[in-house]
Parts: structure tokens; sequence; C-alpha cells
């Protein structure tokens, strides 16, 4: 498999920008393909697009011949537009996307996923945790529409793996929060994470999220060696880091969070809940970056 253009949607985003430099970096070409204003300087080129438009979707992939695209270009959260444009945006986006890059012949497509898949932050209810750690067979029960997309978005992407005349590579990758460098530093390194404070923490760093986050740094290697790899049908991966955003052992935090939690696995004192081993076997990827290192 050999990739000289990626193109990335959402490319003005936080995100989609981090992974264009980390793709530029890695000396790729790069195409930011994106509905906002005109960004010339994080991509050697920029199309706008209407990814809710199949058409505009598939010309943006056709005009810019990329070997892989990387979609980023979502709704982040529930709660800025009405869930029937949460829900929309998130699968027909990926829809697109997994429509045109199978019929224009490209490699590979990752699309981004959410720890919500699994039924976690945006939820009333607490997230279901049946065991520990997580992997990503673990069942998914989201009842907020953001989950049920990213939900509807996987069983989307497994469809298209399935299709026995697709040489195309789908990954979808399960991201928590992902702070740049001066938000892991605020929110982890320099606050409380003892058990105090944990016990009423924020639901996107704390219990709700089962304790996870990435860094940046290790989010976009993360969708640039899942569009390197290459595997049949499409696989969905835990994008989280190595360890949880508690100062307090892993297993101290699973007698107090989850104490009802079947245990397949053995915890060494600040490990994430989350399996990670289908990263590292199909990928290559292991998370090299934590905020105990500020």
């Amino acid at each position: 498999m050999s990739l000289s253009t990626i193109a990335v949607t959402g490319g003005n985003g936080k995100i989609g920008r981090a992974i264009l430099e980390d793709l530029a970096t890695h000396g790729y070409e790069t195409v930011n393909i994106s509905r906002g204003k005109q960004r010339e300087e994080v991509s050697d080129t920029y199309i706008t697009t209407d990814l809710l438009d199949p058409g505009q979707t598939y010309g943006a992939l056709a005009m810019s011949e990329p070997d892989a695209v990387i979609h980023m270009g979502t709704i982040p959260n529930p709660y800025s537009h009405q869930e029937y444009r949460t829900y929309k945006s998130n699968t027909m986006s990926a829809m697109h996307l997994l429509e045109a890059s199978e019929a224009l012949g490209l490699e590979s497509c990752c699309l981004a996923s959410s720890i919500n898949a699994m039924g976690a932050e945006h939820q009333v209810r607490p997230p279901q945790v049946d065991y520990l750690p997580i992997d990503e067979a673990h069942p998914r029960t989201p009842d907020d529409v953001y989950g049920i997309a990213k939900h509807a978005m996987e069983i989307t992407a497994d469809g298209f793996g399935r299709r026995p005349d697709s040489n195309m590579t789908i990954s979808t990758l399960r991201y928590p929060w992902v702070p740049d460098e001066q938000e892991v530093i605020e929110n982890f390194a320099e606050a409380d994470r003892s058990m105090a404070a944990i016990k009423d923490d924020n639901p996107w760093s704390g219990r709700d999220v089962m304790f996870s986050y990435i860094h940046m740094a290790d989010a976009t290697a993360l969708a640039r060696k899942a569009v390197e790899a290459k595997y049949d049908g499409h696989e969905s991966f835990w994008a989280v880091a190595g360890d949880t955003t508690a100062a307090v052992p892993t297993t101290d935090v699973i007698t107090e969070f989850f104490p009802e939690a079947e245990l397949r696995g053995e915890f060494a004192e600040y490990d994430t809940l989350f399996d990670l081993s289908k990263a590292e076997r199909l990928l290559g990827w292991t998370p090299e970056h934590s905020w105990r290192d500020y």
C-alpha cells in the first residue's frame, strides 16, 4: 500500500488541523475538505464542500484525487444543534464519504467515531460497563442522539466493509476528549485529580467517559496509522491514552466507580480502563503521551 495524498474533512477544526499538520510532517500531500472559511496555510489544497451533499462530497474527492481520507468534519456534541441535525450530519456525511471513497477506489477511509458510541458522557444514565478492560466488542448502548449517530455510523461502516468486491480499508476511531498540550496541563497536570476531586468531576473527563482522554499528538498519530494500515473490511478502535485521568491507582478507580464490572484482566498503577491491544496489533499504534509527564 502506497499513499501520497490524504484528504481530511473538517480540516479547519481543532483536531482536523492537527491531523493535517501531522500528515505534512510525515511527507504527505494534504487536502482540506471543509465548508468553512478557506485556510490555505494548513494544507496543500483546500476544497469548500458540504458533506451532506453527496454530489459535492464525490466531487471534492474526485477533484483532489486522494489515496485516503480521514473524516473529522462532524458535529462534535449533541448540544449545538437540534437532534435530527446532529444525527443527520454525523451519519449521512459518513455515508457519503464511504460511498464516494468506494466508487473512486480510495485505499483507505478513516472515520471519527466517539467513546459515546458505547454510551457515555451525554447520557442522563451512567455508562453501561459490563467488564474491564473495555475492548471493542463491548456492548454499545447509547441513548443520546450523538452516541446513537456514532453507533449508526459504525454499523454503516460494517456494511461497507462486508462487500466482497471492496478493497478499501475502513476504520472508525472512538475518541474521547482530545486536549492539546496546554489543555492537558491546565485540566490534569495542574489540577486536583485526587479521589475526592474525581468523584465530582466533569462528565468529559470522569466516570462518564471511564476516566479516558487522549493527547492530541497520539490522536493525530493514530489517524495517520489507521489510513496507512491494510486489512480487510471495517474495524473499530479505542482511541484513548494509556492511563486514566485520575491521580489514584486504577484498581481504586474500579473499586469506587465500577464495582459490578467483571474483571477480565489485571491493571498496573494508572492503566487505562480500555484494552488497546487491537490498535497495537492491527495499526502498530500505542499511545506515547501522558498528562503525568508534565
